[in-house]
């Protein structure tokens, strides 16, 4: 686990030093890191796992926040580069590592999946995220949280189902895997950790099957990082 001094000399080094190393910053659960996970398998680069414990509050320490102000994983170290949130990483290994690229030379193929991503990373993710669902425990009442999550994921899924439905194939805009299943992989697994019915999405459930095929996926899926918890 993510010791407070470690972090601040890690902050420190991805200002100050050549080592090109990457670094990523990550919980097992969070789906924003488990997006990028998938990417840096895709793409073949190896990579230090950071855990940052989200349950203990680590994000919030003055430490990791020099690495992130708002406090959220994943952050990644690349060298004398630093990149937090997981759509500008995904763009910034997109950029530098062009090996299995995550956009489809097609444009209105390329724009399908901004859009998909789009969805998932503004309007589903943050409606499920811990800071969301501690106010809605506290404020409202501990048995709204589910509700409230199974709401806002499946008006998300049912606008993905629609968009998806004449670009789809094996995957979400074709044959091959691109930045869209990136986003669709971690939103589905979390979705059915909260019970959601994915029955009454076939085409999500369809393409989370073929996702359970694929060796990068598999690696790096929650239970298998190193600081996976099981309560």
């Amino acid at each position: 686990m993510m010791e407070a001094q470690e972090v601040e000399v890690e902050a420190q080094a991805a200002t100050e030093s050549g080592d090109q190393q990457l670094k990523l910053y990550s919980y097992w659960r969070s789906s924003c890191a488990y997006r990028v996970r998938i990417a840096l398998n895709l793409k073949g680069l190896k990579y230090e796992y950071k855990a940052v414990n989200l349950l203990k509050g680590e994000q919030f320490s003055p430490e990791f926040r020099k690495l992130n102000p708002l406090g959220y994983v994943p952050v990644l170290v690349d060298g004398d580069t630093l990149v937090a949130d997981s759509f500008a990483i995904l763009m910034y290994l997109e950029e530098k590592y062009p090996q299995h690229p995550l956009l489809p030379p097609d444009l209105q193929k390329k724009a399908i999946n901004y859009q998909a991503a789009n969805i998932v990373s503004s309007s589903i993710q943050p409606l499920q995220n811990l800071a969301v669902l501690k106010y809605i425990e506290e404020k409202v009442s501990p048995d709204e949280k589910l509700e409230w999550v199974k709401v806002h994921i499946g008006k998300g899924f049912s606008a993905l189902e629609e968009l998806l439905n004449n670009h789809a194939g094996k995957y979400a805009t074709g044959e091959e895997v691109y930045m869209a299943d990136l986003f669709l992989a971690p939103q589905v697994y979390a979705a059915i950790r909260f019970q959601l019915d994915m029955t009454q999405f076939p085409l999500l459930n369809r393409m989370h099957e073929a996702y359970k095929k694929i060796p990068a996926f598999l690696d790096v899926i929650p239970e298998k990082q190193p600081d996976a918890l099981f309560p």
